[in-house]
């Protein structure tokens, strides 16, 4: 590659319900992006197809042909990321045990990295996003469920089989509610789901709100951002969820707090766009929880890359190499 040539990668950002794909450079600027619903692709061979018609449109939408340094991909679930081998990915069928790494290569004759989606988000986002100035912080992002990502001595720490930083598996209540992944983890409380739980059953109690009005009485759309609406022009109601989620939050950061000593926790996901209304009261229940010398030294940032953090992390995977 010639000298002073800006490098390119491909970053794949694997979803549910779309594969989002974009040609990101070294400064982290996307140069053009595709999107393609994931119920179009059918099975490994459909879904390898569907990428390989992204990535014509990817050049085709930039105007001109970069040299690639790779591609990286980010994927839902349990990774072996030193293989690239997928152990399995929640809610798509089909992908246990894959090897997709060295299909990729093979498929496209470019370098390869395969990692979990979260990390993908927080490796971007600690590296042109809100964690851009620490060395150790955790990414946590919030929505369906909760997901986490660990930096460490600047650099991703994925524990001994590839799967750390599932923080929305920390149990928060030893007691608490029961999952395929433990008991009383923190996404049982604070996912959206559960959010919306809490909202109804304060209202099945009788509390006055204005998520009533708002829904016109349609409990079945009620969403967190309805929630965080009427939280937004005070209604007690759905101030206090924001303050249990707030709360559940804060005991699960505290305890990585005590182990890691993080110099921050950066927060997406769509709960995380509710500002001030969730990490007010983040910010002070941490601060409750923490030993004075702990809790003076640690920040809670809002995630700065939003719906890009994981083409724009997935891509880094590779050119970080």
């Amino acid at each position: 590659m010639k000298e002073g040539k800006i490098r390119h990668a491909v970053g794949v950002d694997f979803g549910g319900t779309f594969i989002k794909m974009a040609l990101v450079n070294e400064k982290g600027e996307v140069r053009s992006r595709a999107k393609i619903p994931t119920k179009e692709t059918v099975g490994l061979d459909g879904w390898m197809d569907a990428v390989a018609k992204g990535v014509e449109q990817l050049r085709g939408l930039n105007g001109r042909t970069e040299e690639l340094a790779g591609m990286g991909v980010g994927v839902p679930g349990f990774v072996d990321c030193e293989r690239g081998f997928i152990y399995d990915l929640a809610n798509l069928p089909g992908w246990t045990g894959v090897h997709l790494a060295p299909l990729i290569e093979k498929r496209f004759n470019v370098h390869v990295r395969i990692d979990n989606d979260v990390n993908a988000m927080a490796l971007g986002e600690c590296t042109f996003g809100a964690g851009r100035a620490y060395q150790h912080a955790v990414f946590v992002t919030l929505g369906t469920g909760v997901g986490g990502g660990l930096l460490i001595n600047n650099k991703l720490y994925r524990g001994a089989y590839s799967m750390a930083g599932e923080i929305g598996h920390m149990s928060i209540n030893m007691d608490g509610i029961q999952s395929p992944q433990g008991r009383g983890g923190l996404e049982q409380y604070v996912g959206n789901r559960r959010i919306v739980e809490r909202a109804v059953k304060l209202l099945d109690q009788g509390n006055p709100s204005l998520i009533r009005d708002l829904v016109k009485g349609d409990w079945s759309a009620i969403t967190p951002e309805v929630i965080g609406q009427a939280a937004n022009q005070g209604d007690k109601l759905a101030l206090d969820v924001y303050d249990f989620v707030a709360d559940c939050l804060a005991s699960a950061f505290a305890s990585v707090t005590y182990l890691i000593q993080p110099q921050a926790f950066i927060v997406g996901g769509g709960v995380a766009q509710s500002g001030s209304i969730l990490f007010d009261p983040l910010r002070k229940h941490l601060q409750e929880r923490l030993s004075p010398f702990f809790a003076d030294r640690i920040e809670v940032k809002t995630a700065e890359l939003g719906n890009d953090a994981g083409v724009i992390g997935a891509a880094t995977l590779v050119m970080m190499e």
